[in-house]
C-alpha cells in the first residue's frame, strides 16, 4: 500500500472539494496517482474537472505587450519561488520588456529570446543571472507566445498571475476588453465546442459513461445521461456558450452576436499552470516521524 500523505490527500480536497476520507481513499486506490484519484472521484461524486487556477503551484507573473496598432500581441510568464519576488516591481518590469521584445523581434524559441538585448544594453539570460544574484531566488523565462491577430487584439492581466489575449472582429475596445476580463475569470478550453480535441471530450466521456452505469439504470437512459453530460461539461468549459460575468442572463456568443462580432480564438496563461511544487508539511512530518 503506498503512503498516502497528509499534505497529497489536502490537495486532492481543495481541488475536487470532496472529504479528507474520500480523498486518501481514492489516492490509495490509485496508487498515489493524482491524476487517476481525481478521475475516480470525478465518477463516483460527479465533482467538476479542476480549474485551472486550482492547478497552480509555482510563483511568477505574466507580462504582456499589444503593438500600437493592435494586431500583433505577446505573452511571457517569468517564474521564480516566492511571492514576495513576484511582486517587485522590477521582476515585473522585467517580464513586460521580454514581451516587448517578443512582439518585435519574433524569436523563435526560449533560447533564441534569451539571447535578445533589452533596452539597458543587457540581454534577457544576462539580466535574469544579475536578478538572480540580486534577489537571491531561483528565476526563469518558463514559455512565451506571440499572437498574429485576424482581427484585432485585447488583453487583459489579473492579479499578474492571470493573462489572457484574444483575437476578435468586428464590435468595439470594451468588447474585446469584456472578453479577456471573462476568459481571465471562467478559464474557457476552447471557443466552441468544436474546437475541444476529440481526446478531452472522450476521456469526459468515459467518465460519463462509468458514472452512469453506477446508476442502474436501463441501457437507453444511461445513453441518454452521457450524451446529456457530455453536452454540459461542453457549455461549461468553451466560451461562447457561458454565461457573460458582467450578466448572466446571456451568453457570451449572444453578447458577440449582438455586437456583429467573431471571437477567431484566445490564449490564457496561468502562473504555475502544471508545474507541481513541493509542498512540506510539518506536522504530517512531526506525526510520521513519531509512528515511526
Amino acid at each position: 500500500m503506498p503512503d498516502i500523505s497528509a499534505s497529497r490527500v489536502m490537495e486532492l480536497r481543495q481541488r475536487t472539494g470532496l472529504g479528507m476520507m474520500e480523498c486518501k481513499k481514492a489516492l490509495t486506490e490509485a496508487a498515489g496517482d493524482f491524476g487517476k484519484a481525481e478521475e475516480l472521484l470525478r465518477i463516483r461524486s460527479g465533482a467538476k474537472a479542476s480549474k485551472a487556477a486550482s492547478r497552480v503551484a509555482a510563483e511568477g507573473v505574466v507580462g504582456i505587450a499589444v503593438a500600437p496598432d493592435a494586431k500583433t500581441a505577446a505573452m511571457v510568464e517569468v517564474n521564480c519561488e516566492t511571492d514576495f519576488v513576484a511582486k517587485n516591481d522590477e521582476f515585473r518590469a522585467f517580464a513586460n520588456e521580454i514581451a516587448q521584445i517578443v512582439v518585435r523581434e519574433q524569436p523563435a524559441d526560449l533560447d533564441a529570446l534569451a539571447g535578445r538585448t533589452l533596452a539597458s544594453g543587457d540581454t534577457i539570460e544576462a539580466r535574469r543571472v544579475t536578478m538572480v544574484q540580486k534577489i537571491g531566488e531561483n528565476i526563469t523565462l518558463r514559455r512565451f507566445v506571440r499572437l498574429a491577430a485576424e482581427g484585432r487584439v485585447a488583453s487583459y492581466v489579473h492579479g499578474s498571475r492571470i493573462g489572457v489575449l484574444v483575437d476578435y472582429t468586428g464590435g468595439n475596445e470594451a468588447l474585446g476588453k469584456d472578453l479577456a476580463m471573462h476568459i481571465a475569470a471562467t478559464k474557457p478550453i476552447a471557443v466552441s465546442r468544436e474546437q475541444v480535441p476529440a481526446g478531452v471530450v472522450e476521456k469526459e466521456r468515459s467518465i460519463a459513461a462509468a458514472r452512469a452505469a453506477e446508476s442502474g439504470k436501463p441501457a437507453n437512459i444511461v445513453e441518454k445521461m452521457v450524451e446529456g453530460a457530455v453536452a454540459k461539461y461542453l457549455a461549461e468549459v468553451t466560451l461562447l456558450p457561458q454565461p457573460f460575468v458582467k450578466n448572466d442572463k446571456e451568453t457570451v456568443g449572444r453578447l458577440v452576436q449582438a455586437q456583429g462580432a467573431r471571437v477567431n480564438g484566445f490564449i490564457l496563461y496561468v502562473v504555475g499552470e502544471g508545474i507541481e511544487k513541493r509542498k512540506d508539511d510539518f506536522a504530517a512530518e512531526v506525526a510520521a516521524m513519531s509512528r515511526s
